[in-house]
């Protein structure tokens, strides 16, 4: 899943599509037009684009919006009228999905750590938790390599204390759900779900 921001009272007629997390001493600018392509000039990689004027391509509303294929198929126009070389493409599929924990182990080289074995639906991945609440037989709100949380944090894949961890259990205050509770540890679904499930926040 991937948010596309505007606010025009706040920062002016401008769509704003992160796509990437970047070093800030190694960000550059090119510009096609309305169009602004944000990338890392030391290995190229594009972070994301600023579309000014977007009021004048695509009816939008104020604040943050799912980009889904219509949107995506928009915003390509918008590209093609500005002379921008390479289309957006961008994984749609969800980020954020209900994992079942298949199972739960003491990671061996660290006390407060766990991990756990979550179903996605499409695929099994091993996940290192430090929540104390995480057991098997769970249903919980898995945050895959690649998502971006709510705080800016891009989730990656990672190796900790020797293990390697594939995506997130996330809790409520991660989630930046109301009325998230103070207390640490997942969040732990109820209700009639199944792995693979988007989660809708």
């Amino acid at each position: 899943m991937m948010e596309l921001f505007y606010n025009k009272a706040g920062i002016g007629d401008v769509l704003i599509l992160p796509l990437k997390q970047g070093d800030r001493d190694r960000i550059d600018y090119r510009t096609y037009n309305d169009v602004t392509e944000i990338f890392d000039k030391e290995n190229n990689q594009i972070l994301g684009y600023n579309i000014f004027n977007i009021s004048q391509y695509i009816e939008i509303d104020t604040g943050s919006t799912t980009l889904d294929e219509g949107m995506l198929e928009r915003i390509n126009h918008v590209f093609l009228q500005n002379n921008v070389p390479d289309a957006l493409k961008v994984d749609l599929s969800p980020k954020f999905v209900i994992g079942y924990v298949n199972q739960v182990e003491k990671h061996e080289n660290a006390d407060k750590l766990n991990v756990c074995q979550v179903d996605l639906g499409d695929e099994v991945v091993q996940i290192v938790c430090g929540a104390p609440n995480v057991a098997a037989d769970q249903y919980v709100v898995v945050a895959k390599v690649g998502a971006i949380m709510p705080s800016g944090l891009e989730i990656k894949e990672a190796n900790l204390r020797g293990v390697d961890s594939f995506g997130m259990i996330c809790s409520q205050k991660e989630l930046a759900l109301p009325n998230a509770p103070v207390e640490k540890g997942i969040y732990v679904i109820a209700g009639d779900v199944k792995a693979g499930d988007p989660f809708r926040f």
